[in-house]
């Protein structure tokens, strides 16, 4: 089971959220359970093709829980269809403060928090990022994508990589979990390594100690050429774990403090953090990898890599967080920068960050986001934005329909299993049974 293969690279290759299902799904939304004095409880009766999906999987034990959430408008708590254990031995129910990896689907926070910097101009959203990092001011591009990094196979960068860029995956960085050439290995024994996954010692995840410091990764990656010339192509990369970097250097704190005291602390998003406190160990769910169709336990609660603090917060990936924590940070988002009443980002920040960001010009022929758009961080096309994790979580907002929803669980690769293209097709019944009961 190669790392590599963790990345959920045919869910990438399709959108969000199709939009027939969720077209489909505005006109019954509305009509649903979804008031505020009926808090979380579960609609299960509402999706039936929905909770039947998340159930024959728990039942069949192919995941320990699938816990899927819904919310509407500002409404303060998303309601939630399914259910499940935090682990497959566990008789502990999940519900909306259990804990998850959610990898990847850190990455629209890492975009937002720069958005925050943009906004009060202490960013330019195409500002050269050597202005902060001087290090990345002479980089050089592999000539013949993902070959050899020596002098014969490299020149310089055309143009200089910005805070766009980064936010877009298009500033030629590369990705030990994505590139295949040398690059990997030389950034394994560099410490270029961005997200944990388990201290179990299983062949192929282990891709080296990371740097010491932010600071240190930032430094040490700037060592080696870009796989692609900035602001031509899209390829998924280290673009936004670099960002962090960016972010606490122009807002002169650490990065894992400025998400705290700026996103975490004012959206009420208290279970939020890149590791799990002790006191929180009790809710934290396993995570699992599939093989061969069997799950077996890669990262347990009980001994995770993630109940210490790592080498450095990581903005592409490293979160853990819960149903209810990310549902706030999507309703936030969905009220265009307020919590309610609170106002956490400008409305423009948001109305940017959830855009489409792509350099004019970029080359999306062939890569998993052709036909597309990228905000801050997340996918953008048609009104939704959002990403997905590479344990399987997903998450969204959609502002045509006033909707945020996502989908926890915890197995890797995400790939392994359809759930993703099965929860859109049950999503699809059941507001299809629902306008036919309405219209009877």
């Amino acid at each position: 089971m190669a790392y590599r293969n963790f990345a959920n690279i045919d869910f990438s290759r399709r959108s969000l959220f199709r939009g027939s299902a969720f077209a489909a799904a505005g006109a019954t939304l509305a009509s649903l359970p979804f008031g505020r004095e009926l808090l979380a409880h579960s609609v299960d009766e509402s999706w039936p093709n929905v909770a039947a999906m998340a159930k024959r999987y728990v039942d069949e034990k192919k995941v320990a829980q699938m816990y899927l959430t819904f919310g509407w408008g500002q409404d303060d708590h998303a309601h939630h269809v399914g259910g499940g254990t935090l682990a497959l031995n566990s008789q502990q129910e999940v519900d909306e403060n259990s804990l998850y990896r959610i990898y990847s689907m850190t990455k629209p926070i890492t975009g937002m928090a720069a958005m925050i910097l943009i906004d009060e101009g202490k960013l330019g959203l195409d500002q050269p990022i050597y202005e902060f990092l001087p290090a990345y001011k002479d980089m050089m591009v592999q000539v013949e994508y993902d070959g050899a990094i020596t002098e014969d196979n490299l020149e310089p960068a055309k143009t200089p990589i910005t805070v766009r860029h980064l936010l877009t995956h298009t500033a030629g960085i590369g990705y030990g979990i994505i590139q295949k050439g040398p690059i990997v290995e030389a950034y394994n024994n560099a410490g270029v390594v961005a997200g944990r996954v388990t201290r179990l010692p299983i062949p192929g995840i282990f891709r080296g100690d990371p740097a010491p410091s932010l600071e240190a990764f930032a430094d040490e990656l700037a060592k080696f050429p870009l796989v692609l010339q900035p602001g031509t192509k899209f390829s998924y990369s280290m673009g936004l774990d670099l960002l962090g970097r960016v972010i606490e250097v122009a807002a002169g704190q650490p990065f894992d403090e400025f998400l705290k005291e700026r996103i975490f602390g004012p959206c009420g998003m208290d279970s939020t953090a890149f590791f799990v406190a002790p006191e929180n160990v009790d809710r934290f769910t396993d995570n699992y990898g599939l093989l061969n169709g069997s799950a077996f336990p890669i990262d347990p609660a009980a001994s995770s890599v993630y109940l210490e603090k790592g080498a450095f917060p990581t903005g592409g990936a490293g979160l853990v967080s819960s149903p209810k924590d990310y549902d706030r940070f999507l309703r936030m988002l969905l009220g265009y920068g307020k919590l309610g009443d609170k106002r956490v980002m400008s409305e423009a920040a948001v109305r940017k960050g959830v855009s489409n960001l792509f350099p004019e010009g970029t080359d999306l022929v062939g890569t998993w986001m052709e036909g597309q758009g990228h905000g801050a961080g997340g996918r953008s096309v048609n009104g939704t934005f959002g990403w997905g994790g590479a344990a399987g979580t997903l998450a969204a907002v959609d502002y045509n329909l006033n909707l945020r929803a996502c989908l926890f669980t915890q197995y890797m690769p995400s790939d392994a299993l359809p759930i993703r293209d099965e929860y859109m097709a049950a999503l699809e019944a059941d507001t299809a049974a629902m306008r036919a009961k309405k219209v009877a």
